[in-house]
């Protein structure tokens, strides 16, 4: 039998977290004999970031990714159109967009929140733009109200990326509430998770039926077992993106325990700023900026350093004292993929140099204070 390899990390970067009762409601899952999509399970789950959000409808997906790819979709986009995105992002937020032949068109991101750079937009826009997707990077919410001006003024849609922004506010409103459409992760590294997972959050009725029939396959099943029609059938284009109610059950679990788990990851996102602001302003290094009237979602904290050099030293001194830091996305318009889309070096100078100065923390529900300390003191000996 073959064992599991070494972690060579006492403190690694990301680690599941169990709140309590995820192995018992995977259980009654098996037990009451409906495991597959769309049971008791993942409608509780639906229900409840119905009731969070204010949603028309919520749709569990089996990852982010793939509700972006249904958003795409929906919005039925062609070869030709265009989407505007921040180069400073994951590639499924491009990927969901290219696979329907459009464009993405690469923004810049603002340096002090890292997101999206709403003063960008307009100048970005041609009579081929269909959307602009903004991505709450960190959980801090990009300027909404500039960026929804824009939509509106311009007939665009909004889907917002807010794989990292569940339950963080912008001027007192949820982040996932102002576009069209949003999209969440349940992905390990979440603050909720159910190890792979997503959700598509419908903010207008029109989306409600194409997604349910998009996300059943093309068949009007939902509206069958809702007893509109007889009998369900092939009545569009679609695929399967339900995930298997034993996984709902287990993220059930954690949106039960959020209030919990949203305190903790505040008490490590404050003590990381508390703690680290001192070494931060001696060395050159600069901590997360939260802007008035944003409240953050505590998804991660990160560090930018002052250039790839010292990004690079301070991530091998954690890891000679075996914690584990990370970087994050490199440039999209710096890709292969994003230059065949049109992407060039220098278009995003902000994005290009971000993606070489940041360091993300250790950042999990169950960190103990023990650890936090280790990880911050082992940040305070480094020097350069």
């Amino acid at each position: 039998m073959k064992t599991m390899p070494h972690n060579p990390y006492d403190i690694p970067f990301n680690k599941p977290w169990i709140s309590g009762d995820e192995y018992r409601y995977m259980a009654q899952a098996v037990e009451g004999g409906h495991i597959s999509g769309d049971g008791p399970y993942t409608r509780r789950c639906s229900q409840t970031l119905e009731a969070w959000l204010g949603a028309k409808r919520v749709l569990l997906t089996t990852s982010c990714t793939h509700a972006l790819e249904m958003s795409a979709l929906l919005l039925e986009l062609k070869p030709g159109d265009e989407v505007i995105l921040p180069a400073f992002t994951f590639v499924s937020t491009a990927n969901a967009f290219a696979l329907r032949g459009a464009r993405p068109v690469f923004a810049d991101i603002r340096l002090d929140t890292l997101n999206l750079d709403e003063g960008q937009i307009e100048r970005l826009i041609t009579p081929n733009t269909k959307a602009i997707v903004p991505v709450h990077y960190a959980g801090i919410g990009c300027e909404m109200g500039a960026i929804m001006e824009i939509a509106a003024a311009h007939g665009l849609e909004v889907v917002e990326d807010n794989a990292h922004g569940l339950l963080g506010r912008y001027r007192g409103r949820l982040l996932g509430t102002f576009g069209g459409m949003a999209t969440q992760s349940f992905h390990e590294t979440k603050n909720f998770t159910c190890g792979e997972g997503g959700a598509l959050v419908l903010n207008h009725e029109r989306w409600i039926e194409p997604a349910e029939i998009l996300r059943e396959k093309g068949t009007d099943r939902s509206r069958f077992f809702r007893g509109q029609v007889d009998k369900y059938t092939w009545v569009g284009l679609g695929s399967s993106y339900l995930p298997s109610d034993v996984l709902a059950a287990f993220l059930l679990a954690q949106l039960e325990s959020h209030a919990r788990i949203q305190q903790r990851r505040k008490e490590i996102w404050e003590c990381y700023m508390q703690e680290l602001r001192g070494w931060a302003e001696a060395c050159g290094a600069r901590l997360p900026i939260v802007p008035p009237g944003c409240e953050p979602s505590y998804h991660l904290f990160y560090v930018l350093m002052p250039d790839l050099e010292r990004r690079a030293g301070l991530i091998e001194h954690l890891k000679q004292r075996r914690i584990l830091a990370v970087f994050h996305y490199q440039p999209l318009n710096t890709s292969e993929m994003g230059m065949r889309f049109g992407g060039r070096p220098g278009d995003c100078p902000v994005t290009e140099q971000i993606a070489d100065q940041l360091v993300r923390l250790p950042f999990y529900n169950g960190i103990t204070d023990e650890e936090l300390e280790r990880v911050i003191e082992s940040i305070r000996s480094y020097s350069f």
